[in-house]
């Protein structure tokens, strides 16, 4: 069979050079390694997984600890399948409720209950504590500022309207 010819349009690769290679399988293992290790204290201390927490965490960041369920989907980076399986794990303990939008019937909103707002803050010591353990303290000022400005050079490509995570006050 005879190779498919190339289009005029198409470009080579541009191979990583072996510095760019270290780079990248360093922020590779970091994506793999990382979440892993969160998750394991979540699931040692609070009796949660990372992307529970995460969901708790943003509905908590409301003021009224509401948000539609495509919404959460997005700031999380979940499918609604997933987002829907968590909801109802989160539900059955009571840290959670869904319910009809009033504004709006065709959309479901996720609630953080009291209850759940009292895990979250119950946990968020024990997960700041690993993030600083993890992170943080692994960095220099500078290297911490670095880091800041090199996620946000790739966030903006990555997500370039910058439509899941609110975006923290600058320090």
């Amino acid at each position: 069979m005879p190779a498919p010819e190339e289009s005029p349009d198409v470009q080579p690769p541009r191979w990583l050079d072996p510095e760019e290679r270290v780079v990248w399988l360093g922020l590779a293992r970091l994506m793999t390694k990382l979440p892993t290790a969160l998750d394991a204290q979540l699931e040692r201390d609070a009796d949660l997984n990372y992307f529970e927490y995460i969901v708790m965490a943003m509905l908590s960041e409301r003021d009224d600890r509401t948000l539609r369920m495509s919404q959460l989907a997005a700031l999380t980076n979940a499918s609604l399948s997933r987002l829907s399986h968590v909801a109802k794990r989160l539900e059955s303990r009571g840290f959670v409720r869904r319910e009809p939008d009033p504004d709006d019937g065709r959309y479901t909103k996720a609630v953080l209950t009291d209850l759940g707002l009292t895990k979250v803050e119950d946990s968020a010591p024990g997960h700041v504590t690993a993030v600083r353990a993890l992170v943080i303290d692994a960095l220099t000022p500078t290297q911490l500022r670095q880091l800041s400005e090199a996620v946000d050079a790739i966030v903006s490509r990555v997500d370039p309207g910058n439509s899941s995570w609110p975006r923290p006050p600058a320090v």
